[in-house]
C-alpha cells in the first residue's frame, strides 16, 4: 500500500528544526542521523523527517549513504575557502549590477536596513541576540544585492548562503557577543554604504569582497578549536 505524502506543514517544521540543529552543532559533522532519534526529538513521523532529510541533502548539509541512511555533511577548510570565495565574487558581481540598476528606493531600503541592524539592543538572552542580529544582518546584505534585479542570481546566492550556514554560525558565535567585533563590522558596513551611495562601483565591490572574506580566518580558527577539521 502506498504511503500518503507527508503534510507540507509537518515536513516544513521538520526541515526547519533539523536544519537549525545541524547549523547550531547539535549534530556533529559526519554524525549518523538515526530516524528513531529524529522522530523522538521532533515528535514527528517518518514521512516528514524523511522529506526534511531529502531537502537538506539538496542543500549539502546532509549526505545520503546508500542503504545506510543519512549523515551530517562533513566540514573542511577547503570547503570553507571555496564557499566564501564564491560568495565574495558573486556578491561583487551582484553589487556592480545593483549600482547600475538600482534607484532611489533601493538606496533608501539599504539605509533603513543599516539603521535597523545598528539598533539591536533589547534582547533577553544569547540565542535571541544571535538570531536577531543574524536576521537583520542578512536583511541588510539582501537589500544591497536586491538592486541587481536578477531573480536567477538571487537564487544562486541563496543556495550559496545555505551551504555557508554552518560556517557562518561559527563566525556569529565569535562576533555577536564581542562589542569590539561588532564595532569593526559597523565600520565596514558604513564604508560599504558610503561607496554604494557614491555610486562608486569599483570601490564598493572591493569593500564588499573584503567584508565577506574577513570572517574566513576567524571561522578557520573556530573549526580547529572545536575539533571540526
Amino acid at each position: 500500500m502506498t504511503q500518503p505524502a507527508p503534510r507540507p506543514n509537518l515536513a516544513i517544521s521538520a526541515y526547519r528544526q533539523l536544519k537549525r540543529d545541524i547549523i547550531r552543532g547539535v549534530y556533529a559533522p559526519g554524525e549518523k542521523l538515526l530516524m528513531s532519534r529524529l522522530k523522538a526529538r521532533y515528535d514527528l513521523g517518518v514521512g516528514p523527517v524523511r522529506e526534511a532529510l531529502s531537502q537538506l541533502v539538496g542543500e549539502h548539509l546532509v549526505t545520503a549513504v546508500s542503504q545506510r541512511g543519512y549523515r551530517v555533511a562533513g566540514m573542511s577548510e577547503q570547503e570553507l575557502n571555496d564557499i566564501y570565495d564564491a560568495r565574495a565574487h558573486l556578491e561583487g558581481l551582484m553589487l556592480e549590477l545593483a549600482i547600475a540598476r538600482g534607484g532611489d528606493e533601493w538606496e533608501a531600503d539599504i539605509l533603513a536596513k543599516l539603521h535597523t541592524l545598528a539598533k539591536v539592543v533589547e534582547v533577553h538572552n544569547a540565542d535571541e541576540m544571535l538570531d536577531v542580529w543574524d536576521a537583520r544582518h542578512k536583511a541588510f546584505h539582501y537589500a544591497i544585492v536586491a538592486g541587481c534585479q536578477s531573480p536567477l542570481l538571487l537564487r544562486v546566492r541563496e543556495s550559496l548562503f545555505d551551504q555557508a550556514e554552518r560556517y557562518r554560525h561559527l563566525w556569529l558565535c565569535e562576533t555577536v557577543f564581542s562589542e569590539a567585533a561588532l564595532e569593526a563590522k559597523r565600520r565596514e558596513h558604513a564604508a560599504l554604504v558610503d561607496a554604494i551611495l557614491a555610486r562608486d562601483s569599483e570601490r564598493a565591490c572591493e569593500r564588499m569582497r573584503e567584508h565577506l572574506m574577513t570572517p574566513v580566518p576567524i571561522i578557520r580558527e573556530a573549526l580547529v578549536a572545536r575539533g571540526l577539521v
